[in-house]
């Protein structure tokens, strides 16, 4: 028997449902009858104890790499308490080997990770796809776990940019000065004062650059990636990245078309998801994916061989 008791943020989940390609104003009947085809037909069922109660995570998979988690409890009596669901787009790559730091939401019963990446150069908050087996680790929260992460994301509203040309002495020029920020950085963060200086002297050239360029060229061509925080919600992303892999998928339940892209972002390999209606522009290899993007991530703790 099922006896929901949805809390959190329900009206933000609903909406990235579309996302995923249930695209129409689904009444709590509709999301309902929708959970119960989750529960019923799941492709991954988890159980974890968790003192009295057994939490449970339910899978179902509704279009290629996307799909619906359902996240509940059975009580002593056998009872089935749905906390929480959210739609989720899996990334098969992974493209971080970092310490993740997990913490519980405060508005609901779902976990956020967070881990420094030295590539972005900020603080990466993102929705934990599989907390049970954060929970089967049992940690207390803010305890650092080593894992590889998988990072993906649910978009609303985006467009397509063209790309930025660079020949191959330029492209690899780009790259060993991103190596060497990126060593910069670390050594930055272990006190270094050297790098702190460093990196304090390429940010005022960097400036001095941008107020001289911006006066004959266009903005996307000189800001070529962007991985910004957006909004009040702290997994809540403005990105800007090269568009290196994307397909077209159909949801099977819905029959709605959606787009996979798999961007570039400063070496950080994202997967996103986008209803067909909500992209504007057609995807093109090399071109550049602009959109806000609810950044979720797939943390795997049992498989640590470096990347």
């Amino acid at each position: 028997e099922i006896m929901p008791s949805l809390v959190g943020s329900e009206m933000c989940i609903r909406d990235s449902l579309r996302a995923i390609g249930f695209s129409k104003q689904y009444s709590k009947q509709e999301i309902d009858q929708l959970l119960g085809y989750v529960m019923n037909e799941p492709d991954y069922r988890t159980i974890i104890k968790s003192g009295k109660a057994k939490y449970v995570e339910i899978r179902r998979q509704t279009g290629k790499k996307t799909g619906i988690v359902i996240c509940g409890e059975y009580d002593q009596v056998g009872f089935f308490h749905v906390k929480h669901y959210f739609p989720y787009v899996f990334s098969d790559v992974f493209t971080a080997l970092e310490d993740v730091v997990v913490n519980k939401r405060v508005d609901t019963d779902a976990y956020t990770g967070m881990c420094d990446d030295v590539r972005i150069g900020i603080s990466l908050i993102f929705y934990l796809q599989n907390a049970a087996d954060y929970l089967r680790l049992g940690c207390e929260d803010n305890t650092p776990h080593r894992a590889k992460i998988s990072f993906s994301g649910l978009s609303l509203g985006g467009k397509i940019i063209l790309g930025v040309y660079r020949s191959n002495t330029s492209q690899i020029q780009k790259m060993c000065e991103g190596h060497e920020k990126q060593e910069l950085i670390k050594q930055a963060k272990e006190g270094d004062q050297d790098a702190i200086d460093s990196l304090t002297l390429d940010e005022m050239d960097l400036s001095s650059q941008i107020r001289r360029r911006i006066k004959t060229e266009d903005l996307y061509s000189i800001v070529e990636t962007t991985f910004v925080p957006y909004g009040s919600e702290s997994d809540n992303y403005m990105v800007i990245g090269t568009i290196i892999n994307w397909t077209s998928v159909s949801n099977q339940y819905t029959g709605e078309q959606i787009v996979l892209l798999q961007i570039n972002c400063n070496d950080l390999l994202i997967t996103i998801s986008i209803h067909r209606d909500d992209l504007l522009g057609e995807p093109i290899l090399g071109a550049r994916f602009k959109g806000i993007v609810w950044m979720q991530g797939n943390a795997d703790y049992d498989s640590l061989d470096e990347l």
